[in-house]
Formats: C-alpha cells, sequence, structure tokens
C-alpha cells in the first residue's frame, strides 16, 4: 500500500462522528504512556482499562489527572488475571488467577457448564466493582478477545451492567473496507469473516436496542489487529461511513516484556506515533471528522 489518500465512499455533507480507542489500559506503563499522550497531543479519544491488570493503579492516577480522557471498562474474561481469588472461580480460571488462551474451549464451558455460568457473574460484577471503586465515569464497556460476542457473557454483562450505569457497548462488526483490500485472498477472508460473526453481532445489536444501550456504528481495527498504522489509518479516515464509527487500537510508546504470545506481533509503538502523527490531525480536518465518545455522542 502507498499512502495516498483514497476518496470517500460517501459524500453526504455531515461530519462523520469517530470515537478513537485505545485498548489494555493498565496493562504495562508503555502502554499508560501512550493513552495519555495520544489523548493529549493526538486524536485518541478513549481508552478501555483493564481493572486487574498489572500497572492499573498507574492508569487510573494518569486517568485523574486528564478528565478529558473518556474511559470505559475493558472486562478480560480470556488471555488474562481474575479479579476474584482462583478459590472463587475455580472452573473459570487456573490456579494463579489466570484465565484461558483457548477461546473456543472456554467458549463451550461458558455455554455448557451451569457452575461456570454463575462464576463467570462473580467475575463480570467483581470487575465492574473494581471500575466503580476508580472513581471515574464508566464512558462504556468490551471486552478482552471480544468474548462479549459469546451470547452467554454478552447477557451477563447486559444484566450486570445494569447495576453499574453501562450506557454504551462496543459492537466488534467490521464491514470489509475496499481501501484495506490488496487482493481476492484478502477480501474473500474479510468478507468471511464478516459474515461468520453477523448472526452474533446482530444479536448483541437487537438486545442493546431492547435496553436502551448505546453502541457504535461501524468498527475499524478487527480485521488489521496489531497492526492500525499510519498507512492503516491513512486508509480508512477518509472513508469513515455515516453514523458514529470507532477506531480502536493498541498503542505503546515501546514494547514491555510481558507480551501476550498472541500480540507478538503487534505494531504497537507504530499504532501511537499514528495517533500524533500531523498528517492524521489533517486528514481529520479535512474530511470533517467529528472526535467524539460515547458519552459525548
Amino acid at each position: 500500500m502507498n499512502l495516498n489518500i483514497i476518496s470517500p465512499s460517501t459524500n453526504s455533507g455531515a461530519p462523520k462522528k469517530l470515537i478513537v480507542t485505545g485498548d489494555d489500559f493498565g496493562l504495562s506503563i508503555p502502554i499508560n504512556e501512550a493513552v495519555s499522550q495520544a489523548h493529549q497531543k493526538g486524536i485518541l479519544t478513549s481508552t478501555s482499562l483493564m481493572v486487574a491488570a498489572s500497572e492499573v493503579n498507574d492508569a487510573v492516577a494518569r486517568a485523574r489527572k486528564i478528565p478529558t480522557l473518556n474511559v470505559g471498562l475493558h472486562l478480560v474474561l480470556s488471555n488474562g488475571r481474575s479479579c476474584l481469588p482462583a478459590s472463587d472461580i475455580p472452573d473459570l480460571v487456573n490456579a494463579d488467577g489466570q484465565f484461558s488462551n483457548n477461546l473456543v474451549i472456554s467458549g463451550f464451558k461458558m455455554f455448557f457448564m451451569a457452575k461456570m455460568k454463575q462464576q463467570l457473574k462473580d467475575e463480570i460484577r467483581a470487575q465492574f466493582e473494581a471500575f466503580k471503586a476508580t472513581g471515574l465515569h464508566l464512558d462504556h464497556v468490551n471486552t478482552h478477545n471480544h468474548m462479549h460476542l459469546h451470547p452467554t457473557v454478552f447477557d451477563a454483562i447486559i444484566e450486570i451492567g445494569k447495576d453499574y450505569g453501562m450506557n454504551a457497548v462496543r459492537v466488534p462488526e467490521e464491514k470489509p473496507l475496499k481501501a484495506l483490500i490488496d487482493n481476492n485472498k484478502g477480501k474473500i477472508t474479510k468478507y468471511a469473516s464478516w459474515l461468520f460473526l453477523k448472526p452474533f453481532t446482530s444479536r448483541m445489536k437487537k438486545r442493546l436496542r431492547e435496553n436502551n444501550i448505546k453502541y457504535n456504528t461501524n468498527i475499524y481495527g478487527l480485521h488489521h489487529t496489531g497492526h492500525m498504522n499510519l498507512d492503516t489509518l491513512v486508509h480508512i479516515l477518509p472513508n469513515l461511513e455515516d453514523g458514529l464509527s470507532e477506531v480502536y487500537l493498541h498503542p505503546a510508546t515501546g514494547r514491555w516484556d510481558d507480551i501476550d504470545p498472541a500480540a507478538k506481533d503487534y505494531e504497537f509503538e507504530e499504532e501511537y506515533k499514528a495517533l500524533i502523527h500531523p498528517r492524521i490531525k489533517r486528514i481529520i480536518e479535512k474530511f470533517s471528522i467529528e472526535l467524539t465518545s460515547f458519552s459525548e455522542s
């Protein structure tokens, strides 16, 4: 790909509303630094907090000093540490309190095992409680590895979230964007992924409407997770569709020691640099993109 601007796919004249989110806030100091700096120097509007992560206290302290940064809850139910002790949720985590990295097996257990369903609810409530204890306003809710696509997880979030003022949830449905498709193989792969997830995302939207909970119309970051660099953003931003879009990234000011193996090839620093790049700011202005958050939209 080159860095030429792609002509907008729509030209209704109305401002395009865009939420720009940095996920995994609290996981490491480099992530916390990138999120705070990308908000203050760049286009990042929101972040999603991992309440049981190793650097959560640093993240919360930073967020309290930046009241314009919109913070949501990044529920962790896979590839991470639980809030509750392992003895309280033995079927959900190992003896060290770590969730499984195998999303498929975990998903089957959550659907079929009654005792795991209850433990799942207990853990979700504990993470909502931990977020409440920070004193931060709850801007939105999403999950690590998009685990809320799972009907059991999602229904538990809807049920419990009401008790904590949850009024916005990320729907991870990314339509294939022509400007980011290089060849027929890429086109087939992206469309197949979109169609596979469609029944789950459609169900999510229906449940959210029934409960009067806001959600994004469009999302970008699913197909290019870990590679939302300058090149990618340059192709996405001019092609935003009408409605409320969300771009989510995994920015960091550098790498850190404890990296999830699934994220070993992520371009953490390049994503951070893209968020503060002058060219991205110029595109935002040129295409009349209104930066916002779930709370502000």
